[in-house]
């Protein structure tokens, strides 16, 4: 299933637990457009929330300010890698990844995002 999200803001949900219980509800910016994807988190010296980048299977951290948290996804939006990547590094592709998220370093463990787990993009404008 592709999805068809559009630059704009929305809320990454993490659910948990057997019932699937909302774990984490982060601010989400989208980036979709060539420019928004190619800019990311680049000239930020914080920020609160997430990054979806879509369509995409790796990143980089050249220019950046912060060291960052990655999560790659797969096309059902289900946690595939999580790394902390440093200024000036290339991420590995993930071939099986459509969308990465990134954040900043630390917080996805706080989320619960890590392997296997199954996000959502609400509220998307």
């Amino acid at each position: 299933m592709r999805r068809r999200w559009r630059d704009g803001q929305g809320t990454l949900v993490v659910r948990g637990g057997g019932r699937g219980d909302v774990v984490s509800a982060v601010p989400l910016e989208i980036a979709t457009s060539y420019r928004s994807r190619t800019k990311g988190l680049l000239g930020r010296d914080r920020f609160d929330g997430a990054m979806l980048l879509s369509h995409a299977n790796s990143v980089h951290t050249f220019r950046m300010r912060m060291p960052i948290d990655v999560a790659y996804l797969d096309r059902h939006l289900e946690v595939i890698a999580v790394t902390t990547m440093k200024p000036g590094r290339l991420g590995m592709p993930r071939l099986r990844a459509r969308h990465v998220v990134e954040a900043e370093a630390g917080v996805m463990t706080g989320w619960g995002l890590r392997v296997g787990v199954r996000v959502e993009v609400e509220g998307v404008e």
